[in-house]
């Protein structure tokens, strides 16, 4: 008898459609596996043997044949466990093909038959939802992401018995286990705690509100840090959209916890400065997401950038242009989410107190210039905003002025972002764009500047020599801060605050 089950493989953080055709035929015991599985699927008949006679079913005596089709398509993972053992059990009799038509099933199973989570079930929703399936039949801890879904029914059970027993209407569905919170940003944090710096705090409310990188240059202790782990707290609460793909990334990386929904918080990440280039932009025999894209909707903190290896800072700069990485391998090209506001904070020197006037810097022009030269022209032409951070007297650390709140300031790049969503409203049908994401095409034609402002600007570039990247970028960064200040044009004030936010050679580095 032949039966097929609908399943789905995960390919970056999009599904795909996998149908898995089941026959059982009389001959010698036997359990084949074709159509592009991988050695942790083919492995998945022991599973799945056993998962089935500790659910006290009957498992059939004759050859076992699963098509996995898609045949071009690679098969990994454990999530096919559940849709074989469906497939098996719908070929044999158990089960009637009514009951499994319409269901995406995706699920590890134990010797026991205990329904165990798989990574990307949120994906799974998603693409089960859009190609008009009923719903999905999951393990229980994986129920929550899938509910975040809306219009898909979402059934799971602890056990394979007691998962068959409810498709054969003879057990009621349990209710799904409730949500449990899940914050991915930092705790406890407000704007307030820092003190002093208010050209920094400006700064980064100008990039929290136009999604706009930064880098901060300081010498050791000066609060770079400090700034860059208070920034999701002024940044907008997550929408709907953002949420599911926030969520989305997380589980195909298998760092959502067990039963946990939607995340809440935009996340902040922070690797350490001996990261591969793997590891932060994604990568692997199998392409899992990098840290710019766990980043994704969030902050991405580089602290010690000179630290990091050149050859692993290059690789950001199609991230920073496109809000994208593509990992090409040889049997497929998977594409991650990257729109992150990438921060970094450097030392002026390998030491750390040149400029400081303090004497304390004892570092050689060669090392100085081989510090520098970590930072490429090229990648610093792509961050908007570039700030040095001078050291507070001590007088500031007990009497300075705690400033604004995190809740005042978010609401002020709140105001700053519905602007921006209001004007490329027709442009992205709703999606919504910020200035440093919008095309600058858009960006000229729904912000013009005056004929005088331009060439204030454009006697900047001739001045400093920049490039014509760097003559959008401060575009786009004046652009912001008219929105800060409910301005419909750009003024000139707005372009020569976006200037101050550049350093106009590399050198201005230890400048």
């Amino acid at each position: 008898m032949l039966a097929k089950v609908q399943s789905a493989a995960v390919i970056g953080v999009q599904a795909r459609s996998v149908e898995l055709e089941c026959d059982v035929s009389g001959g010698l015991p036997c359990f084949d596996t074709v159509g592009l599985a991988e050695l942790s699927v083919r492995e998945a008949r022991v599973r799945v043997r056993s998962a089935i006679r500790h659910a006290q079913l009957p498992f059939p005596d004759g050859r076992i044949t699963i098509n996995m089709a898609p045949a071009d398509l690679r098969k990994d993972g454990t999530s096919f466990d559940l849709a074989m053992a469906l497939a098996i059990l719908a070929a044999d009799g158990t089960l009637a093909q009514a009951e499994v038509q319409g269901w995406a099933a995706v699920g590890e199973l134990s010797l026991t038959g205990a329904l165990r989570p798989v990574h990307g079930v949120l994906a799974v929703a998603e693409h089960a939802a859009a190609s008009g399936l009923h719903g999905i039949l999951c393990a229980p801890d994986n129920a929550a992401e899938a509910l975040a879904v809306p219009g898909i029914a979402v059934r799971s059970a602890p056990t394979l018995g007691e998962l068959v027993a409810c498709l054969g209407g003879k057990l009621t569905w349990p209710e799904p286990p409730l949500a449990l919170p899940r914050s991915l940003g930092p705790h406890r944090l407000c704007w307030s705690d820092v003190r002093g710096h208010e050209q920094a705090k400006r700064a980064l409310e100008v990039a929290a509100a136009g999604g706009h990188n930064a880098v901060l240059c300081g010498t050791p202790g000066t609060g770079k840090t400090m700034l860059a782990r208070r920034l999701p707290t002024i940044l907008p609460e997550l929408s709907a959209a953002e949420a599911v793909e926030v969520t989305k990334i997380h589980s195909v990386a298998g760092l959502l916890p067990n039963r946990a929904g939607l995340l809440c918080d935009r996340p902040f990440r922070a690797p350490h400065h001996t990261a591969s280039a793997a590891a932060l932009v994604g990568g692997g025999s199998i392409p899992r997401p990098g840290e710019v894209s766990l980043a994704h909707r969030g902050v991405l903190f580089l602290d010690e950038l000179p630290e990091f290896a050149r050859h692993v800072i290059e690789t950001l700069r199609q991230p920073l242009e496109d809000g994208y990485v593509t990992v090409t391998r040889a049997r497929q090209a998977v594409r991650f989410p990257a729109t992150a506001l990438v921060v970094a904070a450097l030392n002026p020197c390998p030491c750390g107190h040149h400029g400081a006037g303090d004497g304390r810097c004892q570092c050689s022009p060669v090392a100085l210039e081989r510090y520098r030269s970590r930072l490429s022209g090229p990648m610093l032409d792509r961050i908007d905003i570039q700030l040095r951070l001078a050291t507070l007297p001590g007088a500031m650390l007990r009497d300075g002025d705690p400033g604004e709140s995190s809740a005042l300031v978010r609401a002020r790049v709140q105001a700053a972002r519905d602007r921006q969503l209001a004007r490329y409203a027709d442009l992205t049908r709703g999606a919504g764009w910020t200035n440093a994401e919008a095309p600058m095409t858009a960006v000229r034609k729904l912000s013009p500047l005056r004929p005088a402002v331009h060439d204030l600007l454009l006697r900047a570039l001739d001045v400093h020599g920049l490039s014509p990247r760097a003559h959008d970028r401060i575009w786009r960064v004046a652009r912001t801060l008219a929105d800060l200040d409910a301005a419909n044009d750009i003024g000139a004030e707005h372009v020569g605050e976006a200037l101050q936010y550049r350093w106009f050679d590399r050198a201005a580095v230890a400048a």
